[in-house]
Protein backbone atom coordinates (compact mmCIF):
# COMPACT_ATOMS: atom_id res chain seq x y z
CA UNK A 1 0.00 0.00 0.00
CA UNK A 2 0.92 3.74 -0.53
CA UNK A 3 1.72 5.08 2.73
CA UNK A 4 1.28 8.70 1.23
CA UNK A 5 -2.34 7.74 0.66
CA UNK A 6 -4.24 8.98 3.36
CA UNK A 7 -6.71 6.68 5.48
CA UNK A 8 -9.88 6.63 4.66
CA UNK A 9 -11.97 5.41 7.55
CA UNK A 10 -15.11 6.95 7.14
CA UNK A 11 -15.53 7.17 3.51
CA UNK A 12 -17.95 5.81 1.43
CA UNK A 13 -17.11 5.03 -2.09
CA UNK A 14 -19.56 4.16 -4.97
CA UNK A 15 -18.01 1.88 -7.40
CA UNK A 16 -19.94 1.68 -10.70
CA UNK A 17 -19.78 -1.63 -12.57
CA UNK A 18 -18.02 -2.86 -10.04
CA UNK A 19 -18.22 -7.07 -10.88
CA UNK A 20 -15.40 -6.72 -13.49
CA UNK A 21 -12.08 -7.02 -12.69
CA UNK A 22 -11.23 -3.14 -12.22
CA UNK A 23 -14.04 -2.80 -9.81
CA UNK A 24 -13.34 -5.93 -7.57
CA UNK A 25 -9.05 -4.38 -7.71
CA UNK A 26 -10.36 -0.93 -6.65
CA UNK A 27 -12.99 -2.45 -3.96
CA UNK A 28 -10.57 -4.15 -2.48
CA UNK A 29 -7.90 -1.77 -1.99
CA UNK A 30 -9.95 0.71 -1.33
CA UNK A 31 -11.50 -1.42 1.40
CA UNK A 32 -7.49 -2.45 2.60
CA UNK A 33 -7.67 1.59 3.47
CA UNK A 34 -10.50 1.69 5.40
CA UNK A 35 -13.30 2.95 3.29
CA UNK A 36 -16.80 1.26 2.95
CA UNK A 37 -17.46 0.35 -0.54
CA UNK A 38 -21.16 0.94 -2.41
CA UNK A 39 -20.65 -1.30 -5.27
CA UNK A 40 -23.46 -1.10 -8.39
CA UNK A 41 -23.76 -3.32 -10.87
CA UNK A 42 -26.61 -5.19 -12.79
CA UNK A 43 -26.77 -8.48 -11.68
CA UNK A 44 -26.60 -9.81 -8.21
CA UNK A 45 -25.49 -13.28 -8.48
CA UNK A 46 -21.90 -11.21 -10.29
CA UNK A 47 -21.56 -8.87 -7.36
CA UNK A 48 -21.67 -11.81 -5.45
CA UNK A 49 -19.35 -13.81 -7.23
CA UNK A 50 -16.88 -11.26 -7.80
CA UNK A 51 -17.35 -8.92 -4.11
CA UNK A 52 -18.82 -11.76 -1.47
CA UNK A 53 -15.51 -12.95 -0.25
CA UNK A 54 -14.70 -8.87 1.02
CA UNK A 55 -15.99 -7.18 4.04
CA UNK A 56 -16.79 -3.50 4.37
CA UNK A 57 -18.69 -3.89 0.45
CA UNK A 58 -22.19 -3.33 0.33
CA UNK A 59 -23.58 -4.88 -2.63
CA UNK A 60 -26.50 -3.07 -4.39
CA UNK A 61 -28.27 -4.08 -7.98
CA UNK A 62 -29.17 -1.03 -10.21
CA UNK A 63 -29.61 -0.48 -13.74
CA UNK A 64 -27.36 2.23 -14.22
CA UNK A 65 -28.78 3.09 -17.65
CA UNK A 66 -31.74 3.67 -15.66
CA UNK A 67 -32.23 7.25 -14.18
CA UNK A 68 -35.17 6.92 -11.53
CA UNK A 69 -33.41 3.48 -10.67
CA UNK A 70 -30.04 5.41 -9.92
CA UNK A 71 -31.83 8.37 -8.46
CA UNK A 72 -33.33 5.85 -6.24
CA UNK A 73 -30.11 4.29 -4.86
CA UNK A 74 -28.98 7.75 -4.46
CA UNK A 75 -31.08 8.70 -2.03
CA UNK A 76 -31.20 5.69 -0.28
CA UNK A 77 -27.50 5.81 0.24
CA UNK A 78 -28.12 9.31 1.62
CA UNK A 79 -30.35 7.36 4.44
CA UNK A 80 -27.97 4.75 4.91
CA UNK A 81 -24.55 6.66 4.98
CA UNK A 82 -23.45 10.11 6.14
CA UNK A 83 -21.75 11.57 3.25
CA UNK A 84 -20.76 9.60 -0.35
CA UNK A 85 -17.04 11.07 -0.78
CA UNK A 86 -16.39 9.17 -4.35
CA UNK A 87 -17.92 8.00 -7.76
CA UNK A 88 -15.49 5.79 -9.21
CA UNK A 89 -17.16 4.76 -12.38
CA UNK A 90 -15.95 1.58 -13.69
CA UNK A 91 -18.72 1.00 -16.41
CA UNK A 92 -17.90 0.75 -20.43
CA UNK A 93 -17.30 -1.91 -22.53
CA UNK A 94 -15.44 -2.03 -26.12
CA UNK A 95 -16.56 -2.40 -29.66
CA UNK A 96 -14.92 -2.22 -32.62
CA UNK A 97 -16.01 -2.27 -36.28
CA UNK A 98 -15.11 -2.36 -39.73
CA UNK A 99 -13.84 0.88 -40.83
CA UNK A 100 -16.39 4.20 -40.73
CA UNK A 101 -19.07 2.32 -42.47
CA UNK A 102 -18.82 -0.72 -40.92
CA UNK A 103 -19.72 1.40 -37.21
CA UNK A 104 -23.16 -0.12 -36.38
CA UNK A 105 -25.75 1.43 -34.35
CA UNK A 106 -26.20 -1.36 -32.83
CA UNK A 107 -22.31 -1.02 -31.34
CA UNK A 108 -22.95 2.65 -30.40
CA UNK A 109 -26.07 2.30 -29.10
CA UNK A 110 -24.68 -0.49 -26.73
CA UNK A 111 -21.13 2.00 -26.40
CA UNK A 112 -23.11 5.20 -25.54
CA UNK A 113 -25.65 3.37 -23.12
CA UNK A 114 -22.76 1.82 -20.78
CA UNK A 115 -20.08 4.50 -21.46
CA UNK A 116 -22.16 8.02 -21.08
CA UNK A 117 -25.37 7.53 -20.07
CA UNK A 118 -24.40 5.46 -17.08
CA UNK A 119 -21.63 8.37 -16.56
CA UNK A 120 -24.45 11.13 -16.85
CA UNK A 121 -27.01 9.26 -14.62
CA UNK A 122 -24.72 8.34 -11.68
CA UNK A 123 -22.85 11.79 -11.69
CA UNK A 124 -25.93 13.33 -11.53
CA UNK A 125 -27.63 11.39 -8.59
CA UNK A 126 -24.18 11.86 -6.35
CA UNK A 127 -22.57 15.27 -7.56
CA UNK A 128 -24.68 17.11 -4.06
CA UNK A 129 -22.75 14.47 -1.71
CA UNK A 130 -19.76 14.55 -3.87
CA UNK A 131 -19.93 18.32 -3.43
CA UNK A 132 -20.28 18.13 0.52
CA UNK A 133 -17.99 15.51 1.25
CA UNK A 134 -14.45 17.12 2.75
CA UNK A 135 -12.70 14.35 -0.33
CA UNK A 136 -15.60 14.08 -2.95
CA UNK A 137 -13.63 12.33 -5.95
CA UNK A 138 -15.02 11.24 -9.10
CA UNK A 139 -12.88 9.35 -11.60
CA UNK A 140 -14.12 8.03 -14.73
CA UNK A 141 -11.59 5.48 -17.17
CA UNK A 142 -11.11 6.55 -20.86
CA UNK A 143 -8.62 5.71 -23.37
CA UNK A 144 -5.89 6.71 -25.52
CA UNK A 145 -8.40 5.73 -28.42
CA UNK A 146 -9.33 9.43 -27.87
CA UNK A 147 -5.87 10.72 -28.81
CA UNK A 148 -5.23 8.65 -31.33
CA UNK A 149 -8.68 7.50 -33.21
CA UNK A 150 -9.08 5.32 -35.52
CA UNK A 151 -11.82 4.22 -37.92
CA UNK A 152 -11.94 0.59 -36.48
CA UNK A 153 -12.82 2.28 -33.37
CA UNK A 154 -14.25 5.37 -34.02
CA UNK A 155 -17.59 4.79 -31.85
CA UNK A 156 -15.63 4.09 -29.10
CA UNK A 157 -12.78 6.63 -29.39
CA UNK A 158 -16.32 8.92 -29.76
CA UNK A 159 -18.14 8.28 -26.55
CA UNK A 160 -14.90 7.65 -24.93
CA UNK A 161 -14.45 11.36 -26.03
CA UNK A 162 -17.46 12.25 -24.78
CA UNK A 163 -17.41 10.92 -21.36
CA UNK A 164 -14.32 12.93 -20.60
CA UNK A 165 -16.01 16.10 -22.01
CA UNK A 166 -18.75 15.61 -19.72
CA UNK A 167 -16.40 14.60 -16.62
CA UNK A 168 -14.25 17.99 -17.25
CA UNK A 169 -18.18 19.60 -17.10
CA UNK A 170 -18.72 18.25 -13.58
CA UNK A 171 -14.70 19.23 -12.74
CA UNK A 172 -15.55 23.05 -14.16
CA UNK A 173 -19.46 22.31 -11.75
CA UNK A 174 -17.26 21.71 -9.10
CA UNK A 175 -14.92 24.87 -9.20
CA UNK A 176 -17.62 26.78 -9.44
CA UNK A 177 -20.04 25.44 -6.97
CA UNK A 178 -17.33 25.68 -4.65
CA UNK A 179 -16.28 29.07 -4.92
CA UNK A 180 -20.11 30.37 -5.18
CA UNK A 181 -20.20 30.37 -1.50
CA UNK A 182 -17.71 33.18 -1.47
CA UNK A 183 -16.54 31.96 2.09
CA UNK A 184 -12.58 31.04 1.33
CA UNK A 185 -13.12 27.06 1.70
CA UNK A 186 -11.07 25.17 -0.68
CA UNK A 187 -12.17 23.30 -3.85
CA UNK A 188 -12.29 19.87 -1.54
CA UNK A 189 -14.44 17.68 -4.73
CA UNK A 190 -12.70 16.73 -8.01
CA UNK A 191 -13.30 14.96 -11.25
CA UNK A 192 -10.44 13.12 -12.74
CA UNK A 193 -10.09 11.81 -16.38
CA UNK A 194 -7.86 7.90 -15.76
CA UNK A 195 -6.41 6.93 -19.03
CA UNK A 196 -5.29 3.49 -20.16
CA UNK A 197 -4.68 1.54 -23.48
CA UNK A 198 -6.38 -1.60 -22.46
CA UNK A 199 -6.78 -3.01 -18.83
CA UNK A 200 -5.37 -6.11 -17.56
CA UNK A 201 -5.95 -8.81 -15.16
CA UNK A 202 -4.61 -11.85 -14.04
CA UNK A 203 -7.40 -14.11 -15.67
CA UNK A 204 -6.50 -12.17 -19.30
CA UNK A 205 -2.92 -12.61 -18.62
CA UNK A 206 -3.32 -16.30 -17.38
CA UNK A 207 -5.51 -16.89 -20.58
CA UNK A 208 -2.64 -15.89 -22.78
CA UNK A 209 0.50 -16.55 -21.36
CA UNK A 210 2.84 -16.23 -24.88
CA UNK A 211 1.29 -12.08 -24.81
CA UNK A 212 3.02 -9.44 -23.23
CA UNK A 213 0.72 -6.74 -22.93
CA UNK A 214 2.89 -4.33 -24.02
CA UNK A 215 1.49 -0.75 -22.68
CA UNK A 216 -1.59 -2.50 -20.93
CA UNK A 217 -2.53 -1.45 -17.26
CA UNK A 218 -3.00 -3.89 -14.78
CA UNK A 219 -6.20 -3.45 -12.91
CA UNK A 220 -4.33 -3.15 -9.40
CA UNK A 221 -2.73 -0.18 -11.04
CA UNK A 222 -6.19 1.39 -12.02
CA UNK A 223 -7.00 0.72 -8.15
CA UNK A 224 -3.88 2.38 -6.88
CA UNK A 225 -4.39 5.60 -9.20
CA UNK A 226 -8.05 6.11 -7.51
CA UNK A 227 -6.40 5.78 -4.15
CA UNK A 228 -4.10 7.84 -4.61
CA UNK A 229 -6.69 10.71 -5.93
CA UNK A 230 -7.58 11.24 -1.93
CA UNK A 231 -3.87 12.04 -1.42
CA UNK A 232 -3.90 14.75 -3.47
CA UNK A 233 -4.55 17.99 -3.56
CA UNK A 234 -8.30 18.35 -4.47
CA UNK A 235 -7.56 21.78 -7.06
CA UNK A 236 -4.65 19.78 -8.55
CA UNK A 237 -6.64 16.93 -9.95
CA UNK A 238 -10.03 18.45 -10.68
CA UNK A 239 -10.33 18.38 -14.39
CA UNK A 240 -7.20 16.65 -15.07
CA UNK A 241 -6.52 14.15 -17.29
CA UNK A 242 -3.87 11.42 -16.12
CA UNK A 243 -2.43 8.75 -18.16
CA UNK A 244 -1.68 5.80 -16.77
CA UNK A 245 0.47 3.89 -20.11
CA UNK A 246 0.01 4.13 -23.94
Amino acid sequence: MNAAVPSLDGLTVVVAGAAGASGVACATLLTEYGATVVALGSHAGRLEAALGHLDRVDRRVCDLTDVLAVNAVATALSTDYPSVDGLIHLVGGWRGGNRITGQTDDDYDALHAHGLTTLRNTSRAFYAPLLASSTGRLAIVSSTAVDRPTAAVASYAAVKSAAETWTRAVAEGFRTDQQAGDDGAPVTAAATILVVKALLDDALRAKHPERRFPGYTHVDELATAVAELYAADAQSINGERIVLAG
